[in-house]
């Protein structure tokens, strides 16, 4: 962590930098001001400036990282449900970012991650644990389950 110890302005200016490089969750800020050695009544004020300056949006954040999570790490609903509870944003945050996801494209994101894993697995001759395999794979991405048994289902 940052050992300086920053006054409130500073501090301030930091965070805004901070928060306008990319989107951040309400905890990695909180986390960020802390370490410029705030106390937490210092915390509580430049939070709700930054807030009402909409350099943080929780909603924002929450939307942005669950398209980057499922565009880019091709990550399922759960996993990038479970990612943002850890990152402490609030219920409401999450289903609207999840429901941003579209449906037909996040099937076919799944049947093109079920296929690739598919052509990895042709040497396997047992059904059952191919089948299990693919089943493990896709439950690991963050994919629900019987999404998951439709297509494992199908072979």
């Amino acid at each position: 962590m940052n050992n300086k110890y920053y006054s409130t302005e500073e501090a301030l200016q930091k965070a805004k930098q901070y928060c306008a490089y990319q989107e951040r969750s309400h905890s990695e800020v909180k986390e960020k001001l802390y370490s410029f050695g705030l106390h937490k009544n210092e915390v509580d004020e430049l939070l709700s400036e930054l807030i009402s300056e909409n350099y943080l949006n929780e909603e924002r954040f929450a939307i942005q990282f669950a398209g980057g999570k499922y565009r880019i790490k091709q990550w399922g609903r759960i996993k990038i449900k479970y990612a943002l509870k850890q990152k402490q944003v609030s219920e409401y945050c999450i289903k609207k970012a999840l429901a941003g996801i579209d449906q037909n494209d996040y099937n076919k994101t799944l049947e093109k991650l079920f296929e690739q894993k598919l052509k990895t697995l042709k040497a396997e001759k047992n059904i059952f644990i191919k089948k299990r395999k693919l089943q493990d794979h896709l439950i690991q991405k963050g994919f629900e389950t019987d999404l998951i048994r439709n297509l494992v289902a199908a072979i």
